[in-house]
């Protein structure tokens, strides 16, 4: 796994992600992803499961305008965003979905929060404030 940045694309996971949220036009990759999340996370998430989710959901926080990334990474994102950010509705189910994923992510079966947990505690920190953050965004 090649991580530098405690932020959603901060991951190569999050960025091979991109590529099939480019070829859709609507919010179906984002479902889709969250889905995976929902569906193999009650027992345990797998990180790279959880990486795609928090891109997923990054996308989400931009398309309402709450980003909490916006860099070199983000660019084809941030694009994707500008030309659909008005196609798109988010609906307050999908939100709650997210939310709901996010606190996957967040639990003892996630194997990303352990990564995270076992990591230098500053890097931690910032992971976990960057959840948080998120958090905020997607709340309805």
């Amino acid at each position: 796994m090649g991580t530098w940045s405690y932020q959603p694309f901060g991951n190569d996971t999050a960025l091979d992600w991109v590529a099939e949220l480019i070829e859709s036009k609507n919010l179906s990759v984002i479902q889709e992803t969250l889905d995976n999340a929902i569906d193999g996370g009650a027992d345990y998430l797998d990180a790279e499961i959880a990486e795609e989710s928090l891109a997923a959901i990054e996308v989400l926080a931009k398309l309402k305008g709450k980003a909490t990334q916006i860099d070199a990474y983000t660019e084809e994102v941030d694009l994707w965003v500008s030309e659909n950010f008005t196609k798109i509705k988010i609906t307050a189910a999908l939100s709650k979905k997210a939310l709901e994923v996010l606190k996957l992510i967040q639990s003892e079966n996630s194997e990303l929060m352990k990564m995270w947990k076992d990591a230098d505690n500053e890097d931690f920190s910032k992971w976990n404030n960057n959840l948080t953050e998120l958090i905020n965004a997607l709340k309805i």
